[in-house]
Order: C-alpha cells, then structure tokens, then sequence
C-alpha cells in the first residue's frame, strides 16, 4: 500500500512466491527457485506482473545483482527480507562473527539496495514495525527487534558506504542520527560532504562538539530560550541568528533540500565564535545559567538538523 502497489497482486506475488519450492524440479536444482515458479504461474494463466514479481523477490541475491523492477516485485521482496529480518531476530537468531546461517546480512543489504538505489521513499522504522506486527498477528512470540535490528541495519549501510568509498567522517556524521530514510542518506551525504568544503565547516564542528559536551551535563527539561533573560551583546546575536534561521533550516530539511539547510547554518559561525569568547554559560544564577543552556540547546538542534557535524571536527 506505501508503494501504490496494487494490494491483492502483491499479496499474490507472495502467495505464491515460495510455491515452487515444493516441486521436484527446485529440489533437484536450488537456483531455479523463483524461475520455476515464474513459468508455472504463466502456464497457469496468471498475470505477467505476479509472475515477475515472484522470480525478483528474492533479488538481490548478491553484491551487484540487478533490484527487483516495479511496485509489486519491489513489495514482495522487501516484504521477503524484512519478514526474515525480524523473525529471527525476534527469535534470538543474529549472525554472529562469520556465521550468517540465514543470510541476514544479504537479505539487510538488499533491503537497503532496494530502498536508496530504486528509490523508494519509504521509512525503514515502519517497514520494521509493520513486519513485527504481521508475525505477532500470527501469533508468533518476538523479543524487542526494532532497536537491534535498526542498530544491524545501519552497520551493514555504513560498510555499503565505505565500500562505495565515501569518507568516514561524512558517513558517520550522517549515521549518527540514525536515518531512517534510506532513500534521502545519499542526498545527506552529498549535501555534507560540500558543507565540509566551506571555510566555517571546522568551527562549527567543533563548536558544536563543544556544545554537545555541556549539555551532556545540563539538566533534561531546559526551557525554550527568553530574549527579557539575555544580557551579553554577545549571546542577545546569537539569539537574534537563531531565531533567523530556525525557520529556514526547518524549510530546507523539509523540502530535502539539505545543502541550502547547512549553508544557512553556516552564517552562524561568527555569532558562535564570539558567544564563546565572551559569555560565562554556567553561571551562578540559575535562571540565567539554564536561559544560556536553552539558548545553545536551540543552537545545537539546527546544527544538527542534516547530520551530526561535531563527527568533522579533528
């Protein structure tokens, strides 16, 4: 249904998808699974469509296989995969050093495949769910999966990166807001891979380590910034960009357009650099301490609006 897949064909792609494992002809040769059951259904007068569907579900079976083509192959494959994913790792089953026994690394990086290189803008986190809440319906027994298989997604997505030689700064930079849209991490990347040429980039990957550091240390529950509690010149601009900007970086993330949005936040640099040189944020008086906290808590949210630039800073 997220694909715009007609429904009942690909649940019938799936209905029949395994069907041919029965026969003599996949037990006596394995790699005609999916072909077989291509022919048979044609021969049984099914549809083109199905019947294609039925052979690519199980693509891709290898680094550089072709991806399965259309709405309705690209549903049954997913569905394949994920189904896989998470009912073994609901069962307790994860691959552990070599030992892969049920091809959950090829079946995660297929997925991935799928999802950035046709691309299909769909959330990885729901797929997840959705494929938990149809093994549950069943009455299947799960252990907590998301989180896990998440967590193993992204690695396989981050070795996908290197290998395809990406730097491992701008991977990890991205992967550390653990992205669930697969099909927007080239963009991300691409867009922070430029911002990283930019001659404010270092500082504000540093400063915004710098950041992260104190609000490590800072209570959970700050309040929203108030500009009646600023008295520095220095952070009253700070301020002042901040408010400037939220409103931009909030239109560029959400229209994708993720190199405009750290441009903007680049413009912030000499406003940071000079809050930092001039203003003591862990003072004495508390509403003043935890008004400077809210005010780079602000800060800190935009900058990492894209990615997680403090992975930049040397």
């Amino acid at each position: 249904g997220k694909l715009g897949a007609e429904a009942h064909l690909a649940e019938r792609a799936a209905l029949f998808s395994k069907i041919d494992l029965l026969t003599d002809m996949v037990g006596e040769f394995p790699e005609l699974q999916g072909i077989m059951g291509r022919y048979y259904l044609l021969h049984e007068g099914g549809l083109p469509v199905v019947a294609d569907a039925i052979q690519q579900h199980y693509q891709p079976r290898f680094a550089g296989d072709a991806l399965p083509a259309g709405n309705i192959a690209c549903a049954a494959a997913l569905a394949d995969k994920l189904d896989a994913l998470v009912g073994f790792f609901g069962i307790g089953q994860l691959p552990t050093g070599d030992k892969d026994p049920f091809g959950l690394r090829r079946a995660a990086l297929g997925v991935l495949r799928i999802l950035m290189e046709t691309p299909l803008p769909l959330d990885l986190g729901e797929l997840i769910a959705d494929a938990k809440n149809a093994l549950l319906m069943q009455g299947i027994l799960l252990e907590a999966v998301d989180e896990p298989l998440l967590g193993f997604m992204l690695d396989r997505l981050r070795g996908m990166l290197k290998d395809a030689g990406h730097s491992i700064d701008v991977i990890e930079a991205v992967l550390a807001q653990r992205p669930t849209r697969i099909d927007l991490v080239p963009a991300r990347m691409a867009a922070v891979s430029e911002f990283q040429k930019l001659p404010e980039a270092l500082a504000l990957a540093a400063a915004n380590k710098r950041i992260g550091n104190i609000l490590k240390k800072a209570p959970e529950d700050l309040p929203e910034p108030d500009i009646a509690l600023l008295e520095e010149e220095a952070e009253k601009a700070l301020f002042q960009r901040v408010v400037l900007m939220a409103p931009l970086v909030r239109s560029h993330v959400a229209n994708e357009d993720y190199a405009d949005a750290l441009k903007v936040l680049a413009s912030v640099r000499s406003e940071v650099d000079r809050f930092f040189d001039e203003v003591m944020v862990n003072v004495h008086e508390p509403l003043l301490r935890s008004n400077r906290l809210g005010l780079l808590q602000a800060l800190y949210a935009q900058l990492n609006a894209v990615a997680d630039i403090s992975k930049l800073a040397v």
